[in-house]
């Protein structure tokens, strides 16, 4: 990471330098989590007079080839459709990038390619978060749970209602890992997991989050991805008594800070990026 503060968010300084002093040992994939708030007009450092929106500056900062240079690809990229929870800041689009190692996400910032592009992301980006996560969990569902056909749920996917990933970005109360759900949240699980059976929810990855390069000081615990077969199905998931029942005994009392949201997928591969 450069040595500048980026004005869209504070930069984890000790995290930067785990990863970019991981043993090769043990080092391995990390897939980072982007949450992003965009400008109304793109701001320019140099003073230029911009006309384009901040999201049309990120679409010219797009560091694809800069990503494919290290070995990394876009696993997950889609704009929010509507937010659930926060403390205030409406996200506009969401990506998940996998690296094949941390040192490489180090490494790309430093290409010329990569550096070029990078005043454009400074000139649209209002804030910005960037948790590096491993995955938790496996996406498939254990043995002796037969997942539903989205054809025979009760709302299936449409033309004007397609898939809608629910993406939980969590801070527990009391634990210290990541990777160890508190029995509070496990128990909300377990009371909604029927529910989300009968909806044909689909977990496409469940991460621990073990560091946030640039954000606003948080540390988060997970990030959760669950799909939908369409936002109607989520929104009958939300309402059902059973798991309103659930939340208030359970995940309220287990969640500190959250931000929650329904995204749109125009690319979905985090399933297959697990394997």
């Amino acid at each position: 990471m450069s040595t500048d503060e980026p004005r869209y968010g504070r930069v984890d300084r000790d995290y930067a330098i785990k990863l970019a002093t991981m043993p090769p040992d043990d080092d391995g994939p990390v897939w980072m989590v982007n949450l992003m708030k965009y400008r109304e007009i793109a701001a320019y450092e140099d003073g230029r007079e911009a006309t384009i929106t901040g999201q049309e500056a990120d679409d010219l900062y797009s560091p694809t080839e800069s990503l494919r240079a290290v070995g990394a690809e876009v696993v997950f990229f889609g704009d929010v459709d509507q937010h659930l929870l926060g403390d205030g800041v409406e996200w506009d689009r969401v990506a998940v990038v996998k690296y094949p190692t941390r040192r490489s996400f180090i490494e790309m910032q430093s290409r010329p390619d990569f550096q070029e592009k990078h005043p454009h992301k400074e000139a649209g980006m209002e804030q910005t978060f960037v948790i590096g996560c491993q995955p938790m969990m496996s996406p498939d569902p254990p043995a002796d749970v037969e997942l539903p056909d989205w054809a025979d749920v009760p709302h299936p996917p449409t033309a004007d209602d397609g898939p809608a990933m629910v993406l939980h970005v969590i801070r527990y109360h009391d634990t210290e890992a990541a990777d160890r759900t508190p029995p509070h949240m496990e128990a909300y699980q377990s009371a909604a997991a029927e529910v989300a059976l009968r909806h044909g929810v689909r977990i496409s990855a469940w991460f621990a989050a073990e560091g946030t390069i640039v954000g606003d000081g948080r540390q988060w615990h997970q990030v959760r991805c669950n799909l939908f077969p369409s936002k109607a199905a989520f929104m009958a998931v939300v309402a059902d008594p059973d798991r309103l029942a659930a939340q208030h005994d359970h995940r309220e009392v287990a969640i500190a800070d959250t931000y929650a949201m329904v995204v749109r997928p125009t690319i979905n591969q985090l399933a297959e990026s697990l394997v």
